[in-house]
């Protein structure tokens, strides 16, 4: 299963990297994600072309970061967590107003599930995990939808 990749995480990671190091790469990275957060604002009302220019720029920019040499070990490790996530961290551009650029609403949509499974201490049976993940999964799906609750657990029963 592939790791998911979190753009606000990174952010953060970049942030220690500006507290804790001097060298430069944090601070371009940090540029850097601030101008992606920025253009995901704008997103909506530019021109394809238009959007398709800001990435490829992006794009550009990010490589050139990627690419800096560094001595030291704080940046190089941010280095590679970024590049690990490089095809990842400009989706939200091929989705406009569809994907946020960072996966907030993703950690909102599992904190339920987290509650559940700290409240409960957790499953005995994985296939209980697996059940409660299913019908979530199912139901938050549907929501998005605008569909029913009750009427999409059936549906998926039947």
């Amino acid at each position: 299963m592939e790791r998911c990749i979190k753009p606000a995480r990174l952010a953060r990671d970049v942030a220690y990297g500006l507290e804790a190091s001097e060298d430069p790469i944090p601070f371009r990275l940090k540029l850097w994600f601030d101008r992606v957060f920025a253009f995901a604002v704008d997103l909506a009302g530019m021109a394809q072309s238009t959007l398709r220019a800001k990435k490829r720029e992006l794009e550009r920019q990010i490589d050139d970061i990627l690419t800096a040499s560094t001595s030291c070990s704080i940046a190089r490790e941010l280095i590679g967590k970024i590049a690990r996530a490089r095809d990842q961290l400009l989706v939200f551009c091929s989705f406009p107003g569809e994907v946020e650029p960072t996966n907030n609403g993703s950690e909102r949509a599992l904190r339920p599930a987290v509650i559940q499974r700290k409240v409960t201490n957790g499953y005995r049976a994985m296939w209980a995990a697996e059940y409660e993940t299913a019908v979530r999964s199912t139901v938050d799906t549907a929501r998005l939808a605008g569909a029913g609750s009750f009427q999409t657990i059936l549906q998926t029963i039947a």
